[in-house]
Protein backbone atom coordinates (compact mmCIF):
# COMPACT_ATOMS: atom_id res chain seq x y z
CA UNK A 1 0.00 0.00 0.00
CA UNK A 2 1.21 3.35 -1.06
CA UNK A 3 2.00 5.59 1.82
CA UNK A 4 0.74 8.60 -0.18
CA UNK A 5 -2.36 7.47 -0.24
CA UNK A 6 -2.69 6.82 3.65
CA UNK A 7 -1.32 10.15 4.36
CA UNK A 8 -4.26 10.86 1.40
CA UNK A 9 -6.75 9.77 4.03
CA UNK A 10 -5.76 10.71 6.67
CA UNK A 11 -5.95 14.56 5.69
CA UNK A 12 -9.35 13.69 3.89
CA UNK A 13 -10.89 12.06 7.24
CA UNK A 14 -9.39 13.57 10.24
CA UNK A 15 -8.20 17.62 8.14
CA UNK A 16 -4.41 17.29 9.52
CA UNK A 17 -1.84 17.45 7.01
CA UNK A 18 1.01 15.54 9.52
CA UNK A 19 1.05 12.89 12.32
CA UNK A 20 2.25 13.49 15.19
CA UNK A 21 5.30 11.59 16.51
CA UNK A 22 4.89 8.56 16.84
CA UNK A 23 1.38 8.25 14.90
CA UNK A 24 2.92 7.24 11.38
CA UNK A 25 4.78 4.73 13.17
CA UNK A 26 2.44 3.21 14.28
CA UNK A 27 0.28 3.52 11.27
CA UNK A 28 2.90 1.91 9.25
CA UNK A 29 3.62 -1.09 11.30
CA UNK A 30 0.20 -1.76 11.69
CA UNK A 31 -0.83 -2.23 7.87
CA UNK A 32 2.37 -4.65 7.95
CA UNK A 33 0.84 -6.53 10.16
CA UNK A 34 3.00 -6.17 13.32
CA UNK A 35 2.06 -6.41 16.64
CA UNK A 36 2.28 -3.48 18.98
CA UNK A 37 2.74 -1.89 22.34
CA UNK A 38 1.94 2.26 21.96
CA UNK A 39 2.42 4.02 25.04
CA UNK A 40 1.23 8.10 24.03
CA UNK A 41 -0.18 10.45 26.54
CA UNK A 42 -3.70 11.79 27.19
CA UNK A 43 -4.60 13.80 23.85
CA UNK A 44 -1.77 12.51 21.84
CA UNK A 45 -3.93 10.93 19.46
CA UNK A 46 -3.90 7.30 20.07
CA UNK A 47 -7.19 6.47 18.61
CA UNK A 48 -6.09 7.85 14.89
CA UNK A 49 -2.95 4.88 15.46
CA UNK A 50 -5.35 2.17 15.22
CA UNK A 51 -8.74 3.49 13.23
CA UNK A 52 -6.52 4.63 10.01
CA UNK A 53 -5.62 1.45 9.04
CA UNK A 54 -9.05 0.16 9.65
CA UNK A 55 -10.10 2.40 6.97
CA UNK A 56 -7.25 1.38 4.60
CA UNK A 57 -8.14 -2.43 4.43
CA UNK A 58 -11.06 -4.93 3.57
CA UNK A 59 -12.42 -6.55 6.49
CA UNK A 60 -13.15 -5.39 10.66
CA UNK A 61 -11.08 -4.54 12.95
CA UNK A 62 -12.13 -5.55 16.69
CA UNK A 63 -11.61 -2.49 19.01
CA UNK A 64 -11.39 -3.96 22.89
CA UNK A 65 -12.92 -0.46 25.07
CA UNK A 66 -13.08 -0.98 29.11
CA UNK A 67 -16.41 1.46 28.92
CA UNK A 68 -19.77 1.97 27.12
CA UNK A 69 -19.39 5.71 27.54
CA UNK A 70 -16.01 5.46 25.81
CA UNK A 71 -16.97 3.06 23.08
CA UNK A 72 -20.28 5.24 22.34
CA UNK A 73 -18.31 8.38 21.66
CA UNK A 74 -15.76 7.16 19.37
CA UNK A 75 -18.24 5.37 17.57
CA UNK A 76 -20.59 8.71 17.10
CA UNK A 77 -17.53 10.36 16.56
CA UNK A 78 -16.60 7.94 13.10
CA UNK A 79 -20.16 7.64 12.41
CA UNK A 80 -19.85 11.68 11.95
CA UNK A 81 -16.89 11.18 9.85
CA UNK A 82 -18.75 9.09 7.43
CA UNK A 83 -17.46 5.90 8.04
CA UNK A 84 -18.40 2.47 8.97
CA UNK A 85 -18.18 1.92 12.86
CA UNK A 86 -20.65 -0.01 15.44
CA UNK A 87 -20.33 -0.93 19.20
CA UNK A 88 -22.10 -3.84 20.74
CA UNK A 89 -23.10 -3.67 24.04
CA UNK A 90 -25.45 -5.51 26.71
CA UNK A 91 -27.61 -1.68 26.54
CA UNK A 92 -28.67 -2.06 23.16
CA UNK A 93 -31.97 -3.01 21.83
CA UNK A 94 -32.44 -6.42 20.47
CA UNK A 95 -32.90 -6.18 17.20
CA UNK A 96 -29.94 -2.98 16.97
CA UNK A 97 -27.69 -5.69 18.34
CA UNK A 98 -29.24 -7.78 15.53
CA UNK A 99 -28.50 -5.26 13.10
CA UNK A 100 -24.85 -5.27 14.65
CA UNK A 101 -24.10 -8.98 14.09
CA UNK A 102 -26.17 -9.56 10.95
CA UNK A 103 -23.33 -6.49 9.40
CA UNK A 104 -20.22 -7.30 10.18
CA UNK A 105 -18.63 -7.56 7.06
CA UNK A 106 -19.89 -4.22 6.27
CA UNK A 107 -18.23 -2.61 9.27
CA UNK A 108 -14.16 -1.17 9.38
CA UNK A 109 -14.21 -0.79 13.29
CA UNK A 110 -16.46 -2.56 15.91
CA UNK A 111 -16.49 -1.73 19.39
CA UNK A 112 -16.72 -4.17 22.83
CA UNK A 113 -16.24 -4.70 26.00
CA UNK A 114 -13.82 -8.05 27.00
CA UNK A 115 -17.11 -9.89 28.19
CA UNK A 116 -19.10 -8.84 25.50
CA UNK A 117 -16.23 -10.08 22.98
CA UNK A 118 -16.24 -13.35 24.50
CA UNK A 119 -20.08 -13.98 24.53
CA UNK A 120 -21.43 -16.86 22.13
CA UNK A 121 -23.20 -14.32 19.78
CA UNK A 122 -20.75 -12.54 19.11
CA UNK A 123 -17.96 -14.99 19.43
CA UNK A 124 -19.17 -17.25 16.40
CA UNK A 125 -19.75 -14.64 14.26
CA UNK A 126 -16.03 -13.46 15.00
CA UNK A 127 -15.44 -17.07 14.20
CA UNK A 128 -16.64 -17.35 10.18
CA UNK A 129 -14.19 -18.84 8.06
CA UNK A 130 -15.47 -15.59 5.35
CA UNK A 131 -15.07 -12.71 7.94
CA UNK A 132 -11.92 -10.86 7.29
CA UNK A 133 -10.60 -9.74 10.47
CA UNK A 134 -7.53 -6.71 10.11
CA UNK A 135 -6.49 -7.07 13.89
CA UNK A 136 -7.69 -6.84 17.96
CA UNK A 137 -6.99 -3.31 19.30
CA UNK A 138 -6.63 -3.40 22.85
CA UNK A 139 -7.64 0.66 23.84
CA UNK A 140 -7.07 1.90 27.56
CA UNK A 141 -4.92 -1.36 27.58
CA UNK A 142 -3.69 -0.24 31.49
CA UNK A 143 -7.18 -1.18 32.75
CA UNK A 144 -5.83 -4.89 32.17
CA UNK A 145 -3.36 -4.49 34.27
CA UNK A 146 -5.06 -2.52 36.64
CA UNK A 147 -8.66 -4.69 36.56
CA UNK A 148 -7.84 -7.80 35.18
CA UNK A 149 -6.64 -9.71 38.37
CA UNK A 150 -9.96 -9.83 40.54
CA UNK A 151 -12.56 -7.07 38.99
CA UNK A 152 -12.97 -8.07 35.41
CA UNK A 153 -11.15 -11.23 34.76
CA UNK A 154 -12.25 -11.99 31.09
CA UNK A 155 -9.24 -9.21 30.48
CA UNK A 156 -6.71 -12.07 31.21
CA UNK A 157 -8.00 -13.70 28.48
CA UNK A 158 -7.36 -11.57 25.84
CA UNK A 159 -3.98 -13.41 25.15
CA UNK A 160 -5.55 -16.41 23.45
CA UNK A 161 -8.26 -14.22 21.44
CA UNK A 162 -5.66 -13.92 18.81
CA UNK A 163 -4.60 -17.29 17.94
CA UNK A 164 -8.34 -18.71 18.52
CA UNK A 165 -9.22 -16.13 15.64
CA UNK A 166 -6.87 -17.02 13.52
CA UNK A 167 -7.03 -21.15 13.30
CA UNK A 168 -10.65 -20.18 12.57
CA UNK A 169 -9.79 -18.66 9.34
CA UNK A 170 -8.32 -20.20 6.12
CA UNK A 171 -4.83 -20.52 5.85
CA UNK A 172 -4.98 -17.89 3.12
CA UNK A 173 -6.15 -14.79 5.89
CA UNK A 174 -3.33 -12.95 6.22
CA UNK A 175 -1.90 -12.85 9.96
CA UNK A 176 -4.08 -11.08 12.50
CA UNK A 177 -1.78 -8.30 14.92
CA UNK A 178 -2.63 -7.30 18.44
CA UNK A 179 -1.65 -4.42 19.36
CA UNK A 180 -2.08 -2.70 22.78
CA UNK A 181 -2.51 1.40 23.48
CA UNK A 182 -2.44 3.09 26.92
CA UNK A 183 -0.82 6.51 27.98
CA UNK A 184 0.33 5.30 31.29
CA UNK A 185 2.40 2.01 31.11
CA UNK A 186 5.33 1.82 33.49
CA UNK A 187 8.11 -0.51 32.17
CA UNK A 188 6.60 -3.30 34.79
CA UNK A 189 3.52 -2.71 33.27
CA UNK A 190 4.30 -2.83 29.33
CA UNK A 191 6.04 -6.18 30.69
CA UNK A 192 2.96 -7.66 31.74
CA UNK A 193 0.91 -6.30 29.01
CA UNK A 194 3.05 -8.10 26.44
CA UNK A 195 3.06 -11.42 28.56
CA UNK A 196 -0.49 -11.33 29.36
CA UNK A 197 -1.47 -10.46 25.56
CA UNK A 198 1.15 -13.02 24.13
CA UNK A 199 2.47 -10.31 21.43
CA UNK A 200 4.53 -11.54 19.46
CA UNK A 201 8.06 -9.46 18.80
CA UNK A 202 5.78 -6.36 19.52
CA UNK A 203 7.00 -2.95 18.41
CA UNK A 204 7.36 -0.56 21.46
CA UNK A 205 7.04 3.11 20.47
CA UNK A 206 5.30 6.40 23.00
CA UNK A 207 6.40 9.42 23.98
CA UNK A 208 7.57 11.05 27.19
CA UNK A 209 4.68 11.59 29.92
CA UNK A 210 6.07 15.19 30.26
CA UNK A 211 3.83 17.69 29.02
CA UNK A 212 5.49 21.24 28.77
CA UNK A 213 1.60 23.11 28.90
CA UNK A 214 0.70 21.80 32.01
CA UNK A 215 1.45 22.88 35.29
CA UNK A 216 1.21 20.57 38.29
CA UNK A 217 0.70 21.78 41.89
CA UNK A 218 -0.05 19.74 44.89
CA UNK A 219 -1.43 22.03 48.20
CA UNK A 220 -1.70 20.82 51.66
CA UNK A 221 -5.88 21.69 53.06
CA UNK A 222 -5.91 21.34 56.98
CA UNK A 223 -9.55 21.34 57.15
CA UNK A 224 -12.17 20.17 54.66
CA UNK A 225 -13.62 23.82 55.09
CA UNK A 226 -10.26 24.87 54.34
CA UNK A 227 -10.33 22.25 51.14
CA UNK A 228 -13.58 23.42 49.52
CA UNK A 229 -12.09 27.04 50.02
CA UNK A 230 -8.78 26.50 48.18
CA UNK A 231 -10.80 24.57 45.48
CA UNK A 232 -13.17 27.44 44.90
CA UNK A 233 -10.52 29.91 44.73
CA UNK A 234 -8.65 27.72 42.23
CA UNK A 235 -12.15 27.49 40.02
CA UNK A 236 -12.57 31.34 40.60
CA UNK A 237 -9.11 32.14 38.95
CA UNK A 238 -10.37 30.64 35.69
CA UNK A 239 -13.85 32.56 34.75
CA UNK A 240 -15.45 31.53 31.48
CA UNK A 241 -13.58 28.12 31.38
CA UNK A 242 -14.06 24.15 30.99
CA UNK A 243 -12.43 22.13 33.53
CA UNK A 244 -13.22 18.78 35.95
CA UNK A 245 -13.09 18.55 39.53
CA UNK A 246 -12.51 14.64 40.24
CA UNK A 247 -13.69 13.33 43.90
CA UNK A 248 -13.72 9.90 44.97
CA UNK A 249 -17.27 8.79 45.71
CA UNK A 250 -20.71 9.37 43.40
CA UNK A 251 -22.31 11.02 46.80
CA UNK A 252 -19.22 13.48 46.90
CA UNK A 253 -19.71 14.15 43.18
CA UNK A 254 -23.14 14.78 43.98
CA UNK A 255 -22.85 16.97 47.60
CA UNK A 256 -19.99 18.93 45.83
CA UNK A 257 -21.53 20.01 42.35
CA UNK A 258 -24.66 21.00 44.64
CA UNK A 259 -21.86 23.07 46.46
CA UNK A 260 -20.17 24.71 43.51
CA UNK A 261 -23.81 25.45 42.08
CA UNK A 262 -25.03 27.43 45.09
CA UNK A 263 -21.72 29.04 44.32
CA UNK A 264 -22.92 30.48 41.10
CA UNK A 265 -20.37 28.22 39.19
CA UNK A 266 -21.88 25.85 36.44
CA UNK A 267 -21.08 22.23 37.75
CA UNK A 268 -22.88 18.83 36.93
CA UNK A 269 -22.07 15.63 38.50
CA UNK A 270 -21.09 12.54 36.77
CA UNK A 271 -20.68 8.91 38.05
CA UNK A 272 -20.99 5.06 37.19
CA UNK A 273 -24.52 5.57 38.79
CA UNK A 274 -26.52 7.54 35.99
CA UNK A 275 -28.08 6.11 33.07
CA UNK A 276 -26.50 5.72 29.93
CA UNK A 277 -28.44 8.52 28.20
CA UNK A 278 -27.99 11.07 31.60
CA UNK A 279 -24.03 10.43 30.82
CA UNK A 280 -24.87 11.70 27.54
CA UNK A 281 -26.80 14.22 28.25
CA UNK A 282 -23.94 15.55 30.35
CA UNK A 283 -21.40 14.72 28.26
CA UNK A 284 -22.86 17.01 25.41
CA UNK A 285 -24.04 20.09 27.85
CA UNK A 286 -19.94 20.05 28.88
CA UNK A 287 -18.33 19.91 25.68
CA UNK A 288 -20.72 22.27 24.26
CA UNK A 289 -20.03 25.08 27.03
CA UNK A 290 -23.43 24.67 28.12
CA UNK A 291 -21.97 22.90 31.71
CA UNK A 292 -18.41 24.55 31.75
CA UNK A 293 -17.66 22.07 35.18
CA UNK A 294 -17.88 18.82 35.25
CA UNK A 295 -17.52 17.08 39.21
CA UNK A 296 -16.98 13.28 38.36
CA UNK A 297 -15.47 9.82 39.52
CA UNK A 298 -12.55 8.54 37.24
CA UNK A 299 -15.45 7.47 35.17
CA UNK A 300 -15.56 10.37 33.20
CA UNK A 301 -13.13 11.43 30.85
CA UNK A 302 -11.01 8.62 29.58
CA UNK A 303 -11.79 9.06 25.54
CA UNK A 304 -13.79 12.42 25.41
CA UNK A 305 -12.64 14.68 22.91
CA UNK A 306 -12.37 17.77 24.50
CA UNK A 307 -9.24 19.95 23.74
CA UNK A 308 -9.75 23.51 25.76
CA UNK A 309 -9.90 22.34 29.44
CA UNK A 310 -7.79 24.62 30.73
CA UNK A 311 -7.98 23.15 34.28
CA UNK A 312 -8.17 20.07 36.48
CA UNK A 313 -8.65 19.91 40.05
CA UNK A 314 -8.56 17.23 42.29
CA UNK A 315 -10.52 17.82 45.02
CA UNK A 316 -9.26 14.70 46.95
CA UNK A 317 -5.92 12.64 45.20
CA UNK A 318 -6.23 9.51 42.79
CA UNK A 319 -4.94 6.59 44.60
CA UNK A 320 -2.52 5.77 41.99
CA UNK A 321 0.08 7.70 39.36
CA UNK A 322 -1.79 6.02 36.95
CA UNK A 323 -4.82 7.54 37.58
CA UNK A 324 -3.39 10.86 38.40
CA UNK A 325 -1.93 11.17 35.19
CA UNK A 326 -4.66 10.08 33.11
CA UNK A 327 -7.09 12.43 34.51
CA UNK A 328 -4.97 15.27 34.65
CA UNK A 329 -3.88 15.07 30.73
CA UNK A 330 -7.49 15.76 29.90
CA UNK A 331 -6.56 19.43 30.47
CA UNK A 332 -4.44 21.31 28.06
CA UNK A 333 -5.16 19.07 24.64
CA UNK A 334 -5.30 21.98 22.57
CA UNK A 335 -1.59 22.56 23.29
CA UNK A 336 -1.92 25.91 25.31
CA UNK A 337 -1.38 26.40 28.98
CA UNK A 338 -3.42 24.41 31.59
CA UNK A 339 -3.06 24.02 35.42
CA UNK A 340 -3.66 20.84 37.47
CA UNK A 341 -4.40 21.35 41.45
CA UNK A 342 -4.23 18.47 43.67
CA UNK A 343 -5.85 19.13 47.43
CA UNK A 344 -4.55 16.38 49.87
CA UNK A 345 -4.84 16.25 53.77
CA UNK A 346 -1.99 17.43 56.08
CA UNK A 347 0.38 15.39 57.17
CA UNK A 348 0.09 14.67 60.86
CA UNK A 349 -3.65 13.01 60.24
CA UNK A 350 -4.36 15.20 63.55
CA UNK A 351 -7.48 17.84 61.98
CA UNK A 352 -8.22 16.05 58.81
CA UNK A 353 -7.87 12.13 58.56
CA UNK A 354 -10.31 11.97 54.70
CA UNK A 355 -7.53 11.07 52.59
CA UNK A 356 -6.06 8.40 54.05
CA UNK A 357 -9.43 7.14 55.24
CA UNK A 358 -10.43 6.87 51.94
CA UNK A 359 -7.41 5.14 50.55
CA UNK A 360 -7.81 2.52 53.73
CA UNK A 361 -11.15 1.82 52.30
CA UNK A 362 -10.56 1.09 49.37
CA UNK A 363 -7.20 -1.24 49.77
CA UNK A 364 -9.08 -3.02 52.90
CA UNK A 365 -12.23 -3.60 49.62
CA UNK A 366 -9.14 -4.87 47.07
CA UNK A 367 -7.45 -6.91 49.94
CA UNK A 368 -11.26 -8.69 50.15
CA UNK A 369 -11.21 -9.54 46.76
CA UNK A 370 -8.11 -11.24 46.49
CA UNK A 371 -8.87 -13.17 50.10
CA UNK A 372 -12.33 -14.28 48.39
CA UNK A 373 -10.01 -15.00 45.12
CA UNK A 374 -7.41 -17.15 47.04
CA UNK A 375 -10.11 -19.39 48.93
CA UNK A 376 -12.00 -19.73 45.67
CA UNK A 377 -8.98 -21.09 44.02
CA UNK A 378 -9.22 -24.24 46.10
CA UNK A 379 -12.34 -24.89 43.97
CA UNK A 380 -11.30 -24.96 40.59
CA UNK A 381 -10.63 -28.28 38.61
CA UNK A 382 -7.10 -28.53 37.05
CA UNK A 383 -8.70 -27.97 33.47
CA UNK A 384 -11.69 -26.89 32.67
CA UNK A 385 -14.38 -24.41 30.78
CA UNK A 386 -15.51 -20.65 31.90
CA UNK A 387 -18.56 -20.81 31.54
CA UNK A 388 -19.29 -24.32 33.20
CA UNK A 389 -17.25 -22.52 36.25
CA UNK A 390 -20.25 -19.81 35.76
CA UNK A 391 -22.89 -22.00 36.10
CA UNK A 392 -21.33 -23.75 39.25
CA UNK A 393 -20.51 -20.25 41.19
CA UNK A 394 -20.54 -17.13 39.53
CA UNK A 395 -17.76 -15.71 41.25
CA UNK A 396 -15.50 -18.45 40.45
CA UNK A 397 -13.64 -16.85 37.81
CA UNK A 398 -12.61 -14.09 39.82
CA UNK A 399 -9.71 -16.90 40.76
CA UNK A 400 -8.69 -17.30 37.16
CA UNK A 401 -7.52 -13.84 36.68
CA UNK A 402 -5.18 -13.97 39.68
CA UNK A 403 -3.89 -17.26 38.95
CA UNK A 404 -2.72 -16.17 35.21
CA UNK A 405 -0.94 -13.09 36.54
CA UNK A 406 0.81 -15.60 39.32
CA UNK A 407 1.97 -17.50 35.89
CA UNK A 408 -0.24 -20.53 37.63
CA UNK A 409 -2.61 -20.95 35.06
CA UNK A 410 -2.93 -21.06 31.16
CA UNK A 411 -5.30 -20.06 28.46
CA UNK A 412 -5.61 -23.43 26.03
CA UNK A 413 -8.57 -20.71 24.43
CA UNK A 414 -10.69 -17.92 25.29
CA UNK A 415 -12.59 -20.47 27.06
CA UNK A 416 -10.65 -23.23 28.23
CA UNK A 417 -7.90 -23.06 31.15
CA UNK A 418 -5.50 -25.04 32.20
CA UNK A 419 -4.18 -24.94 35.83
CA UNK A 420 -0.16 -24.72 35.97
CA UNK A 421 1.36 -26.68 39.39
CA UNK A 422 3.55 -24.44 41.79
CA UNK A 423 4.17 -23.65 44.96
CA UNK A 424 4.19 -21.16 47.28
CA UNK A 425 1.55 -18.44 48.31
CA UNK A 426 -0.51 -16.41 45.40
CA UNK A 427 0.64 -13.04 44.88
CA UNK A 428 -1.88 -10.64 47.32
CA UNK A 429 -2.67 -6.67 46.43
CA UNK A 430 -0.02 -4.87 45.56
CA UNK A 431 0.21 -1.43 47.73
CA UNK A 432 3.26 -0.38 45.63
CA UNK A 433 0.94 2.07 43.40
CA UNK A 434 -0.62 3.76 46.55
CA UNK A 435 2.81 4.25 48.16
CA UNK A 436 4.64 6.08 44.95
CA UNK A 437 1.27 8.32 45.02
CA UNK A 438 2.26 9.40 48.73
CA UNK A 439 5.87 9.74 47.25
CA UNK A 440 4.76 12.30 44.74
CA UNK A 441 2.22 14.18 46.78
CA UNK A 442 5.44 15.07 49.59
CA UNK A 443 8.04 15.12 46.91
CA UNK A 444 10.58 17.97 46.98
CA UNK A 445 11.80 17.19 43.70
CA UNK A 446 10.54 18.18 40.45
CA UNK A 447 7.20 16.76 39.98
CA UNK A 448 7.23 15.94 36.42
CA UNK A 449 10.73 14.31 37.13
CA UNK A 450 9.01 11.72 39.15
CA UNK A 451 6.21 11.24 36.80
CA UNK A 452 8.64 11.23 34.28
CA UNK A 453 10.92 7.96 36.27
CA UNK A 454 7.99 6.39 37.85
CA UNK A 455 6.82 5.87 33.91
CA UNK A 456 10.26 4.31 32.91
CA UNK A 457 11.93 7.79 31.50
CA UNK A 458 15.58 8.29 32.49
CA UNK A 459 16.60 11.57 30.86
CA UNK A 460 16.53 14.05 33.85
CA UNK A 461 14.98 17.79 33.55
CA UNK A 462 16.81 20.16 35.37
CA UNK A 463 13.94 22.39 35.99
CA UNK A 464 11.05 21.80 34.39
CA UNK A 465 9.65 25.26 35.36
CA UNK A 466 5.66 23.96 35.10
CA UNK A 467 5.23 22.40 38.76
CA UNK A 468 5.24 24.41 41.85
CA UNK A 469 8.32 22.51 43.11
CA UNK A 470 10.41 24.39 39.90
CA UNK A 471 8.31 27.59 39.86
CA UNK A 472 6.25 28.28 42.66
Amino acid sequence: MEWEAVRQRFRQVWGYDEFRPPQGEVVAHLLSRRDCLVVLATGGGKSVCFQLPALMQRGVTVVISPLLALMEDQVQDLRQRGLAAAALHSNLERSVRSQVLGGLSRLSLLYVSPETLLSPGLWGKLCDPQLMINGVMIDEAHCLVQWGDTFRPDYRRLGAVRSALQRSKPPEHPPIPIAAFTATANPETQKELISCLQMRSPVVLGSSVYRANLHLRVAVAWTEAGRRQQGLRFIRSFPHTTGIVYVRTRRDTETVADWLLAQDLGAIAYHAGLTSFQRREIEQAWLSGATPIVVCTSAFGMGINQPHVRWVLHLQPPLTLSEYLQEVGRAGRDRAPAQALMLISEPTGIFDRSDRQRADFFIAQQEQQYQKATQLVRQLPPKGRVDELKQQDPDLPLALGLLHRAGRLRWRSPFEFELVPATGSLPGFDRRPIMAMAEYQHTKNCRWQVLRRAFGESEPIARCGHCDRCCP
